[in-house]
């Protein structure tokens, strides 16, 4: 079975969060902010956090753009102006960006990362972790403090699986 971490970056001093990156094994870091900075953890922008982690053997890769959960584009949004995740998950673009990040799980162990340091307040569970349960992958996230967790969570994002 394939299986993906997901981990948010929240305020970690960076060596401690390539640590936890080493601890389990991480090659890949896919990248899943909508918008890859922070003004807050500044260690943790796009370009540096890049540096680093290549620096550590870790592949790096940006998809904050198709499986972000902020899009853009606002016919993903429901009326009240918040991210509809369903109809962001039904996008082409969502779903092939998703199978790639699969694809790449298939091959080397690979965490999403995001900002929000509680999974359950993210969309990498809300949206990304539901649609990866639902085409038979298991997610694994890591917490703030380094242990992993595994949310039993009702999968109601049935997107058909990957081809």
């Amino acid at each position: 079975m394939t299986e993906l971490y997901t981990i948010g970056h929240s305020n970690h001093d960076l060596l401690d969060f390539l640590k936890i990156l080493e601890r389990y094994g991480i090659r890949s870091l896919v990248d899943v902010r909508s918008d890859p900075y922070s003004r807050y953890s500044p260690q943790f922008n796009k370009n540096e956090l890049q540096r680093h982690l290549e620096a550590a053997g870790i592949e790096y890769r940006y998809s904050g753009a198709y499986i972000g959960g902020k899009p853009r584009d606002s016919s993903l949004h429901t009326s009240r102006g918040k991210p509809d995740y369903d109809a962001l998950a039904d996008t082409e673009e969502f779903q092939t960006e998703l199978k790639l990040v699969v694809a790449t799980a298939e091959k080397k162990t690979c965490a999403l990362m995001c900002g929000e340091a509680d999974p359950m307040a993210c969309h990498r569970e809300r949206l990304l972790a539901q649609v990866l349960r639902a085409w038979g992958v298991k997610v694994t996230h890591i917490m703030p403090d380094g242990s992993a967790a595994e949310p039993a969570g009702s999968i109601r994002r049935t997107s058909p699986a990957p081809v």
